[in-house]
């Protein structure tokens, strides 16, 4: 047993989904690496991955960030 436990951050009543068990926690079980959140409630804990899919969707549709070359230059 260790003299110094080493502790997750959050707070009880903030909710997690965890990526490693694919599940919603509520307070911190898992650790950071494993977890997106903290969500305000179960129920936007739950749609995590959705959430996550249609944010990403957004970010490689931005026409302020794609990364494609403008049409007719050649960059070759």
């Amino acid at each position: 047993m260790s003299l110094f436990k080493k502790r997750t951050a959050g707070k009880p009543g903030e909710w997690y989904y965890c990526l490693e068990h694919q599940k919603v926690e509520e307070g911190p079980e898992c650790p950071a690496k494993d977890r997106f959140g903290p969500y305000a409630s179960r129920q936007e804990a739950e749609h995590a991955m959705s959430t996550a899919r249609e944010r990403n969707l957004e970010w490689e549709n931005d026409p302020k960030w794609h990364d494609a070359p403008a049409a007719g230059r050649d960059d070759d």
